[in-house]
């Protein structure tokens, strides 16, 4: 399982906060834990300092550069040019690493733009399946964007094992099919291109509803049965983290359980 940690974005009010302060010191500690907690890639997000994007993200990603040396960055805004901006300092600054960006879709303004940086920088990336109709209203009609997303970044030169389809998830709160709309997804996903990748926010499937963190935690396994091989969470919560970890055992990807082991010593399940 590869694991986003989503903590460092603007629309939190303390990165936010921290970010209009350059408390370089609070941002490093933010990705600090995130990393400790198991995250693999940290996801950097400023897409709310409107008008001053750019120099944001690459304040960021030099101060965050600062103290993570063994996880590399997932650069994540809706400008292309901040996308640009922090890729190019991530490759300055992370030469072994491979970024991965956050994200493309089928909407041509924003397929045009973020495709070329995905072959400019060798980026792992993140595809939508949402195009200029909005989020499809069914699996079939997502799994026909994954087809149309598919095919442009394979003939661009991205290798399957770079594409990491995101299902977009949507409040059961509004629609009590839409969980099932997302598993059905993934299972469709899975069969038809064995091998490229899954990966998810998982916060919106419970949005309006109380006891969140347990209907996360109830669909982050069940996606997994179905293929999810990656999520866009926060590391630092114990539930999340001991469920991926138990997870990933019971579906037959952890050898000898030394993930769970591991997890277990942790405390996660304390």
């Amino acid at each position: 399982m590869l694991i986003v940690g989503e903590l460092i974005n603007s629309s939190r009010k303390a990165i936010k906060e921290a970010v209009e302060a350059k408390d370089a010191a609070y941002i490093q500690q933010i990705a600090k834990e995130q990393a400790e907690a198991g995250a693999d890639y940290i996801d950097v997000n400023c897409g709310t300092q409107f008008g001053k994007e750019v120099e944001t993200m690459e304040w960021l990603v030099e101060t965050i550069c600062e103290v993570i040396k063994d996880k590399p960055l997932c650069i994540d805004s809706p400008d292309a040019a901040a996308l640009d901006a922090g890729l190019a300092l991530v490759k300055k600054l992370q030469p072994d690493f491979q970024p991965m960006i956050n994200s493309i879709n089928f909407e041509q303004e924003r397929y045009k733009e973020v495709l070329p940086l995905v072959t400019k920088y060798d980026a792992k990336i993140v595809a939508l399946l949402m195009d200029d109709t909005g989020i499809p209203d069914s699996a079939e009609k997502r799994l026909a964007v994954a087809d149309n997303l598919y095919k442009g970044l394979t003939e661009a030169g991205v290798a399957d094992e770079n594409i990491y389809f995101d299902p977009l998830i949507q409040p059961i709160s509004v629609n009590a099919e839409f969980g099932v709309q997302v598993l059905d997804t993934v299972a469709g996903l899975t069969a038809k291109y064995p091998k490229c990748h899954k990966m998810c926010g998982l916060s919106n499937i419970s949005f309006g509803l109380p006891n969140r963190k347990i209907l996360n935690s109830f669909f982050v396994a069940q996606t997994m049965v179905v293929g999810m091989d990656g999520f866009i969470v926060n590391p630092t919560d114990k539930l999340m983290m001991g469920t991926i970890a138990a997870g990933t055992a019971l579906i037959g990807q952890d050898d000898y359980c030394m993930g769970y082991l591991t997890a277990s010593r942790k405390g996660l399940y304390d």
